[in-house]
This record gives C-alpha cells, structure tokens and sequence, in this order.
C-alpha cells in the first residue's frame, strides 16, 4: 500500500485543508495510525502536527460526542 501524500507528489500537508485532515481521523477523534491508513512516517509526522494545529485553531473538534 503507498502512502497517500506520496502518490500525491504532495510536499506538505496543511492544517487548513480540514477535508483531507478529516480522512485520518476516527470516529471518536483519534488521530489513525499509519498501519491503517498506509502512511509513510514522514507524512505520518506531518499530518499529526497538521491535526494537532488544526484542533487548537478550532477547525477540528479534540473529542467527537
């Protein structure tokens, strides 16, 4: 399985983009691991910073209801 930001050519993941984030996210608000989603560890890295800085500004919620 290739990690999704690879096949992407993406250099980056942004906090910003909430839609993309939302994907690696479960149900009860927990960041996914990469066994699941297929991840490399760079990427992996940087959308758990992305989601961590997207949950401070208020785009994404800490814990679902």
């Amino acid at each position: 399985m290739q990690c999704f930001f690879c096949s992407q050519n993406s250099k980056s993941v942004d906090y910003k983009e909430v839609d993309l984030i939302r994907r690696f996210v479960s149900s009860q608000g927990k960041i996914i691991d990469p066994q699941h989603t297929g991840t490399c560890a760079k990427h992996q890295r940087m959308l758990a910073k992305a989601i961590k800085q997207a949950r401070i500004m208020g785009l994404l919620p800490f814990v679902r209801n």
